[in-house]
């Protein structure tokens, strides 16, 4: 097995204890590396891929990559980050994200390399003194040292026991899959260690904890799905690729160390985005796809293949704005349902690229080119 320990640690934040790495790659064999991943959404994106890199990393030296995916602590939700108790997802859904997701990790993980893993299949089976046992492992002291427990609880805001077991059984994800290396964002870093926490009481040797940073949205904010300000991997070619090219140029640098995991090149920021986007394309859906997307964004956004006198109209208040009704009022749409049916079929883009939401963010459609079909096209613009 290669080892090279930079290359296994490259962008890691945490990695803890000092030294244990370098234990663990000379057990001699293949280390059990596990990503807990707790299924809300069926939604994977670059921000997301990260820590699946490091998997990658270790999987590409001859090490195991464990994806265990929270079948049964999803029915809970982890509260990392969370100033109140998250909703609980049905079964169908859970099983439904459960798929997207992986199939969109293979684009990044090695999938003859990875056990997937439904942690249901151990949670299920603890009998109520099982429970307890695992509840005698961390105090409650421990757990209020927490931030966002300790925040709450100052507050006053309600803690549910459920999310105070939450931590004990991600930790004993590791113990049932005996994870000699736990990777996660660095909002993960309290329920990895407690994981070691765990594993120790249960008589295995701790596994090693590595955190990997958060990566921003390309708008410079906290990336999330109801911003819309992250590149998805299941999105379309042409939507990844547009997205990629409206990166803040302050934040160039952060995304090709994340992302593309190589120095930001120097000179040119439009050129770097074009070498950033078609690297985010190819990966996603090939070099032909990556090759396409970019002729699309040179046509219809840096040409602006649109006519020379757009008329303009002021964007209505409210955020988000409903697109189905703003298309009526302002472009002529005839309904509400054909304008929800041109959306669907991909024809509506703001700024060149098909807008499939109904509500959007205020702050990407102000300025932004609306086009619905090939021949209605408006400026909108702040009142």
């Amino acid at each position: 097995m290669a080892v090279d320990v930079d290359t296994l640690t490259r962008n890691a934040v945490d990695v803890l204890p000092v030294g244990a790495l370098e234990k663990k790659l000379k057990l001699g064999r293949p280390l059990r590396v596990k990503l807990g991943i707790d299924v809300t959404s069926p939604d994977v994106h670059i921000g997301h891929a990260i820590p699946l890199q490091r998997m990658r990393a270790f999987q590409d030296a001859g090490h195991q990559g464990v994806l265990i995916v929270g079948d049964y602590t999803t029915r809970i939700g982890d509260p990392s980050g969370r100033s109140t108790e998250r909703p609980i997802l049905s079964e169908k859904e859970i099983d439904r994200n459960a798929k997207a997701y992986f199939e969109q990790a293979k684009q990044v993980i090695d999938p003859d390399r990875t056990e997937v893993r439904f942690n249901g299949e151990w949670l299920g089976k603890l009998d109520f003194a099982e429970v307890v046992r695992l509840t005698r492992t961390i105090t409650v002291a421990r757990l209020l040292e927490r931030d966002d427990f300790a925040k709450r609880f100052a507050a006053r805001a309600p803690i549910s026991l459920s999310e105070l077991l939450y931590p004990m059984m991600q930790a004993y994800d590791s113990v049932a899959v005996e994870a000699d290396v736990e990777l996660g964002g660095t909002d993960q870093l309290y329920n990895l260690l407690a994981g070691r926490e765990v594993m120790q009481a249960y008589g295995l040797d701790p596994q090693l904890v590595l955190t990997t940073p958060l990566l921003l949205g390309y708008d410079g904010r906290k990336m999330s799905a109801s911003l819309g300000n992250y590149i998805g991997l299941a999105e379309p070619a042409e939507e990844q690729f547009g997205k990629a090219m409206r990166i803040s140029d302050g934040l160039l640098p952060e995304y090709y160390t994340l992302v593309m995991e190589q120095p930001a090149p120097t000179g040119d920021p439009l050129e770097a985005k074009l070498e950033l986007a078609r690297f985010v394309v190819r990966r996603s859906h090939g070099e032909e796809a990556a090759r396409r997307a970019e002729e699309h964004f040179t046509r219809v956004v840096r040409e602006r293949q649109a006519p020379e006198d757009v008329p303009e109209a002021p964007l209505p208040p409210g955020d988000p704005v409903h697109l189905p009704a703003l298309l009526v009022d302002l472009l002529g749409i005839g309904s509400t349902s054909e304008a929800r049916r041109l959306i669907q079929q991909g024809a509506v883009r703001v700024n060149g690229d098909a807008e499939s939401d109904l509500d959007v963010p205020r702050e990407r459609l102000e300025g932004a080119l609306l086009q619905a079909g090939k021949r209605r096209f408006l400026r909108l613009t702040a009142p």
